[in-house]
């Protein structure tokens, strides 16, 4: 796979060299500035008596007795005499009736008998209730009986009014020890704690560690020419690991600065390149006391899936967080700048994770905090978009593994060169074959295959299709140089090739190239 370093679109490669190719330097682009009602009803007058039934016998009218005065808000009037439900399984025998008058027939119609005494509220007949059967009105007469559940929904008026004076009263007297000094009926929510923690597992925990131990890398040229990129504490004595292109500008006479999270700034100077891995060592003139190395994790030990947080200077703005996971592993990319120089190759771990130009050279973190990649190119969709006219992340984002990176830093940091891992073969990058085709053409046999080289001691020759190296599949020259250079010179491995269509598996010895041609 062919991508971007900062955002720029990868060359073709070049034809097939003689070793594994290596790429030129880019330099990382600067930052560019970003762009935006209830009614209350009348009393219902009485019913008139039934008319058309004769009476035996009349009587002279009681007067009528004055009406009773309403109750007053809040205070219920005594009812009516009700009938008094009996208790459940007991039957109330029925209140005894007043005996007629001589001389009258028993039974006959509207015989009105003289009125009772109205019992006391809730008084009862002996029973526990009031007597059964319809009360009487004053003057002897039957009482309308009402019509449907009037009486049902009287009573319920009734205790809806009790129930709202209640209520009133309650709110009254509330109210009045609130102005009495009382206290109050508000009930505050509690306040927020003064110091609102986060675990140290969380992303903000993990970011609240890495970012003081990571820095932005301003370089430039005599020129004018530069940009900026990422880089993180390797060690204690003030070395930075970061990608080859960001310092690249800068490596030759120019200069070189390193701000930490917390704005302090710092003069630096490159103490090491290798274009090939795309890596670089910087190490700060005057170093802190107290600078905390970010803990390595094992790259290899990475699986898809993985929470990762990628943290850098996109565009300029530094102490980025982003985050994501890891979405593959072994995807072996050839990232160049566009410029037609030579790619740099990596057996790069995937991650959707928003990393964008300026992030290069930055971490790539696990949830644990342990660095497992160094931040080093995407794949863009296409050009244009905020950053100057750069391409921005799709969310396919490439990191050099950390095992990888670890050795290279450290031959950087003891020679100041970088040590490649070879077969000594000449590989055609161009090829439309499936594996790595050593190359036919373009120079001698003993320089497309060196005899003495690891391939040639093996018995492979011009022509030969190499399809798997270590145990995986092999499908192109990149995808070869990929592989091979996850590995030390004196590894022994596994490499499977064919030739005229039969396939042979040998062990080769890798062996060594010094410094970048």
């Amino acid at each position: 796979m062919s991508t971007e370093n900062e955002g720029t679109a990868a060359p073709t490669p070049p034809a097939a060299p003689s070793a594994p190719p290596v790429p030129v330097a880019a330099s990382t682009p600067g930052p560019a500035a970003p762009g935006t009602p209830a009614s209350q009803d009348a009393p219902a007058p009485a019913e008139a008596p039934a008319q058309g039934a004769e009476h035996t016998q009349q009587l002279p009218p009681t007067p009528s007795a004055p009406p009773a005065a309403p109750p007053a808000y809040g205070h219920e009037q005594p009812p009516a005499v009700q009938p008094t439900a009996p208790a459940y399984g007991h039957e109330q025998p029925p209140a005894a009736q007043p005996a007629p008058p001589a001389g009258t027939a028993y039974g006959a119609e509207a015989w009105p008998p003289p009125p009772p005494a109205a019992p006391a509220y809730g008084a009862g007949s002996g029973q526990g209730g009031g007597a059964w059967g319809v009360p009487l009105t004053a003057d002897g007469a039957p009482q309308p009986k009402p019509k449907g559940r009037g009486g049902l929904v009287a009573a319920v008026l009734v205790a809806a009014l009790l129930a709202g004076g209640v209520g009133g009263g309650v709110g009254y007297w509330a109210a009045q020890r609130d102005h009495g000094g009382f206290g109050s009926t508000t009930i505050s929510a509690p306040s927020t704690p003064k110091d609102l923690k986060r675990d140290a597992g969380s992303v903000a925990g993990l970011a609240a560690a890495a970012l003081p131990s990571v820095v932005t890398i301003e370089a430039s040229a005599g020129d004018g020419e530069g940009g900026t990129g990422t880089g993180f504490v390797y060690d204690e004595q003030g070395h930075i690991l970061t990608n080859n292109h960001v310092v690249a500008s800068a490596a030759n006479g120019g200069k070189l600065t390193a701000t930490f999270s917390d704005g302090k700034k710092y003069e630096a100077e490159v103490m090491g390149r290798a274009q090939g891995y795309d890596v670089a060592v910087i190490k700060l003139k005057n170093p802190p006391a107290g600078l905390k190395p970010l803990p390595l994790g094992d790259s290899d030990k990475v699986a898809v899936g993985d929470p990762t947080i990628a943290i850098g200077a996109p565009f300029g703005l530094s102490n980025t967080v982003t985050t994501g996971i890891v979405s593959a592993k072994n995807r072996p990319v050839a990232s160049g700048d566009g410029s037609g120089g030579k790619n740099s190759y990596m057996s790069a771990l995937q991650t959707d994770a928003s990393i964008n130009p300026g992030n290069s050279g930055g971490p790539l973190i696990d949830g644990r905090g342990a660095v497992i990649g160094i931040n080093s190119a995407i794949q863009s969709a296409g050009s244009g978009g905020f950053g100057g006219g750069q391409a921005g992340s799709i969310g396919l984002g490439f990191a050099i593994p950390i095992n990888q990176a670890k050795n290279v830093a450290e031959s950087l940091i003891k020679t100041g060169k970088p040590v490649y891992p070879v077969i000594s073969v000449s590989v055609d990058l161009q090829a439309k074959s499936d594996g790595a085709k050593i190359s036919e053409q373009g120079a001698p046999a003993n320089e497309l295959v060196d005899p003495n080289g690891p391939a040639g001691k093996a018995g492979l020759k011009p022509g030969d299709i190499i399809t798997e190296f270590g145990g995986k599949q092999v499908d192109s020259g990149p995808t070869l140089i990929s592989l091979i250079w996850t590995y030390k010179p004196g590894d022994t491995v596994k490499l499977t090739y064919l030739r005229g269509g039969k396939p042979t598996t040998v062990d080769i010895t890798l062996g060594s190239r010094v410094g970048d041609k």
